[in-house]
């Protein structure tokens, strides 16, 4: 069995090995994709073609529509060159469920794959002409957050980025200013309308998608490379809209034990390609079985009926509290009290960290009795319910190869949102009490731990990898596992990593925090042992 049209073309022998095939004819969805596009999406990733490709698959299988998806990558072109086009855009998703049952998926909505590279003449004219069609409605992101950003650590400008700026539309080096040159392209077609639409996972995406592309859009009209009529073109919402959106959905790295099941199969060529950009990717993706969906309904262009197969179509301040909802109380913050603690502890699996009796009740308790209270009910989605389903479902899930270290990954990115805008609303209450907080102040500890790269045991590990990794490890550089400072000496030391509000949402001696943390961290150098005594003794 080989992963590609012609491999397809046996369709029993897939069928009785319990696959689902796509029902509806790849051929004509191809050539109807390519003659008039409707949907294109940036960043070819795991969350991309199990999410992104497959509700695509659902539409074309249920006849709602007689196109499928194109798909761009402008960071990895070997993504392209290595894994689409030689499986013809095939991919096989893999549906992790908690009840240990599997759903084993061909994907084939996307009907064609691009690379996002300037230079390549021929790759850059098909995507230019994409967005010349009137047809086109929608261009989705997931590029990461990073993906949007004009500046490096230090606020300067990339040096790509720069270059873009004096140089204009004609070959940019930068993500953000192929994707502007695209625009321009429509623009100069007629000033057509379209949607950018950023489904990355960080608060108010839209409005970080609009402020880099339109970043280009004022650089070149003021250095004379375009009228100044395209930087209107951008900021005029009734032509380019950026919707803001929510989404969730787990796609961890493609596991071995997925692999084999694979193979069992009688599947062939199923070895993942580490690229020269040391992307992991391979032709299968695995992941959970919930997925959320929530946009702001702006669409200049019209739009396909993605609610017929869940997606949730709102208006913005409900995108906004279901994505503070989630990022700020009912998911990521108890991934990143897991990750932080998961990795000290030794766990590499996060379902694992579910059957320890502290750690649950530390994720319970910042959720349920810390994070609850402040979140705003959105209407369309439940709290308590979503909570519910992440601690007693979507994590605990043990077919789901998730990782603690996977998910420490720029952790210092992570905590102004995941916990910071927790505290802000703490302290902006009259009800409620910003001391009450204490397992948020754990977590805040378990990170300067974890800055030290010493476990419970007194082992050193390799910290995930974090743009600001060295510069919050020179705060703990002085603390040795088994020698307790004086708590006026550790506060000296670490105060102004705890003040620092870009880190920490907030100023933590300001929000009246900082003592309890520094507390938590000197009783978790104690020595070997000390971090489990510490959530012991706070989670009892």
């Amino acid at each position: 069995m080989k992963l590609s049209k012609k491999g397809l073309e046996n369709r029993q022998e897939w069928l009785e090995k319990g696959y689902s095939l796509p029902a509806y004819d790849m051929e004509k969805m191809t050539a109807a994709t390519k003659a008039a596009p409707v949907w294109i999406h940036f960043g070819a990733g795991n969350i991309f073609r199990a999410f992104q490709a497959n509700l695509a698959q659902r539409m074309l299988a249920e006849g709602m529509t007689d196109t499928g998806l194109i798909v761009a990558e402008g960071f990895d072109y070997e993504i392209v060159e290595k894994q689409y086009r030689p499986h013809d855009n095939l991919s096989v998703l893999v549906t992790l469920k908690a009840d240990g049952s599997i759903e084993k998926t061909v994907i084939g909505s996307i009907a064609e794959s691009c690379i996002l590279d300037s230079e390549n003449d021929a790759e850059f004219d098909r995507l230019k002409e994409i967005f010349r069609a009137d047809s086109l409605q929608l261009a989705t992101f997931t590029i990461t957050e990073k993906g949007y950003s004009l500046v490096n650590a230090k606020g300067d400008l990339l040096p790509a980025v720069e270059a873009d700026f004096k140089n204009g539309p004609a070959k940019p080096a930068s993500y953000i200013g192929k994707v502007a040159a695209l625009l321009y392209a429509r623009f100069e077609a007629g000033q057509k309308p379209v949607a950018m639409v950023s489904t990355d996972n960080c608060s108010h995406n839209g409005d970080k998608l609009f402020a880099a592309v339109n970043a280009f859009a004022k650089n070149w009209a003021e250095n004379g490379l375009v009228p100044k009529e395209f930087e209107a073109y951008i900021g005029d919402e009734n032509k380019v809209s950026f919707p803001w959106s929510m989404i969730d959905k787990i796609t961890p790295r493609p596991d071995a034990s997925v692999e084999q099941i694979l193979k069992n199969d009688g599947l062939e060529d199923l070895e993942p390609v580490v690229t020269s950009k040391n992307t992991y990717v391979a032709p299968f993706v695995n992941a959970e079985e919930s997925e959320y969906l929530v946009i702001e309904d702006k669409f200049p262009n019209g739009r396909p009926a993605l609610e017929k197969v869940g997606v949730i179509f709102t208006d913005r301040d409900t995108v906004n509290n279901v994505e503070k909802m989630k990022v700020c109380t009912c998911l990521n913050p108890l991934h990143t009290s897991l990750a932080v603690y998961g990795c000290l502890l030794g766990f590499t699996k996060i379902s694992d960290e579910m059957k320890d009796e502290e750690l649950v009740k530390l994720v319970n308790t910042i959720g349920y009795k810390e994070g609850l209270p402040v979140v705003v009910n959105p209407g369309v989605l439940d709290p308590k319910q979503f909570i519910d389903t992440v601690v007693n479902v979507r994590i605990p899930n043990p077919f789901m190869p998730d990782t603690p270290q996977r998910i420490a990954t720029d952790t210092s990115q992570k905590l102004p949102i995941r916990f910071g805008e927790t505290i802000k609303a703490y302290m902006a209450s009259k009800d409620l009490d910003v001391h009450s907080l204490k397992l948020i102040p754990l977590v805040f500890a378990g990170w300067l731990r974890y800055l030290m790269a010493v476990d419970d045991e007194g082992k050193a590990f390799e910290p995930s990898s974090d743009p600001l990794l060295e510069t919050a490890g020179e705060y703990v550089k002085g603390f040795k596992l088994g020698e307790v400072p004086a708590a006026e000496e550790i506060k000296a030391k670490v105060l102004p990593l705890l003040k620092n509000a870009t880190i920490f949402g907030v100023d933590l001696e300001e929000a009246g925090l900082a003592d309890t943390v520094v507390g938590y961290f000197a009783e978790e150098l104690a020595g070997p042992g000390a971090i489990r005594a510490t959530l012991k003794k706070y989670t009892a």
